[in-house]
C-alpha cells in the first residue's frame, strides 16, 4: 500500500485476532505499531511474536477507562515520537436472549464498544490536531451495526453507534485533515468468535458459512487487516466519513 512506511500505528485491541493480524499487515508494509490490549501477559506475547517483523510494543489497559484510553493515546505517542494512524479496533461481544440480558453486561458491551471507542478516538484525534500533520482514524463496526442479529442487542447496538460516531467525527475533522472511516466485518474467524461457537450446538460455524455467507467460509483476521491498511493507506486519500463491508456477502442474503 502506498505511504504506510514509516507511519506511526497504534491498535487497540491489538493483542489478539483481528488486531494482532492488523499489527502485523501494518509491520510488513514498514510501519512502526504500538499495541495496545486488556491482558498485560497476552500484550508481552503478541510482541514478541511481532518483534521480528519491525518496531513494535505493547501498552496493556481497559479502553472503557478514560484514565486507560488517555494513557494508551499518550504512551504510543512517546513511543513513536508522534502518531499517524489510530486502528480504534478494541471490542467485546457474547450471545445471550434480549429478555435475559442484564444491564451489568449491557453496560459492558457499551462501555468497550463504544464508550471506549469514543474516549480512544477522542484522545487520539486531539493528538492529531495538535500535531496539524492530519492522520487517519478507523473505528472497528460491524455487519451487526447495520442488520440486527438475534441474541446480540447490546453488541448490534453498540456498533451501530459506532457507525453514527464514525460519520460525525468525519463531519467535523476533515477540516483538520484527518479522515475517519470504519469497518464493518462480517463474520470472521477470530478467537472470540470461535469461544462463541463452541457454545453452541453442532457445528454451527459450517451451519453459517452455508446458510448466511455467498462466498461459503468465514472471513479471515488476515482480510480485515488488509482493510485497515487500505484505509490508512494514500490509495484510500479520498475515502472519507464511510464503511467498508468485509462479509463475503453476508448482508446481501435475504
Amino acid at each position: 500500500m502506498r505511504g504506510l512506511a514509516g507511519k506511526r500505528v497504534l491498535v487497540s485491541g491489538g493483542s489478539s485476532g483481528i488486531g494482532a493480524a492488523t499489527a502485523r499487515r501494518f509491520l510488513e508494509e514498514g510501519s512502526r505499531v504500538v499495541i495496545g490490549g486488556l491482558d498485560p501477559h497476552e500484550v508481552e506475547r503478541a510482541v514478541a511474536e511481532l518483534a521480528p517483523l519491525g518496531e513494535v510494543s505493547g501498552l496493556a489497559g481497559d479502553v472503557s477507562s478514560e484514565a486507560d484510553a488517555t494513557g494508551l493515546v499518550d504512551g504510543a505517542a512517546t513511543a513513536l515520537g508522534g502518531l499517524d494512524v489510530l486502528v480504534n479496533n478494541a471490542g467485546t461481544a457474547w450471545r445471550e436472549p434480549f429478555l435475559e440480558i442484564t444491564p451489568e453486561h449491557w453496560d459492558r458491551v457499551i462501555a468497550v464498544n463504544l464508550r471506549g471507542m469514543f474516549l480512544v478516538a477522542q484522545a487520539a484525534a486531539r493528538l492529531l490536531v495538535a500535531q496539524g500533520r492530519g492522520g487517519v482514524i478507523l473505528n472497528m463496526s460491524s455487519t451487526n451495526g447495520i442488520g440486527g442479529e438475534g441474541d446480540y442487542a447490546h453488541y448490534n447496538a453498540s456498533k451501530a453507534g459506532v457507525l453514527l460516531l464514525t460519520k460525525t467525527m468525519a463531519v467535523e475533522l476533515g477540516r483538520h485533515g484527518i479522515r475517519v472511516n470504519a469497518l464493518c466485518p462480517g463474520y470472521i474467524r477470530t478467537p472470540l468468535n470461535s469461544a462463541i461457537a463452541a457454545g453452541l450446538e453442532g457445528d454451527f460455524v459450517s451451519a453459517y458459512e452455508r446458510d448466511h455467507i455467498p462466498l461459503g467460509r468465514a472471513g479471515l483476521a488476515e482480510e480485515v487487516a488488509a482493510a485497515y491498511a487500505f484505509l490508512a493507506s494514500d490509495d484510500a486519500a479520498f475515502v472519507h466519513g464511510t464503511e467498508l463491508v468485509i462479509d463475503g456477502g453476508q448482508l446481501a442474503v435475504m
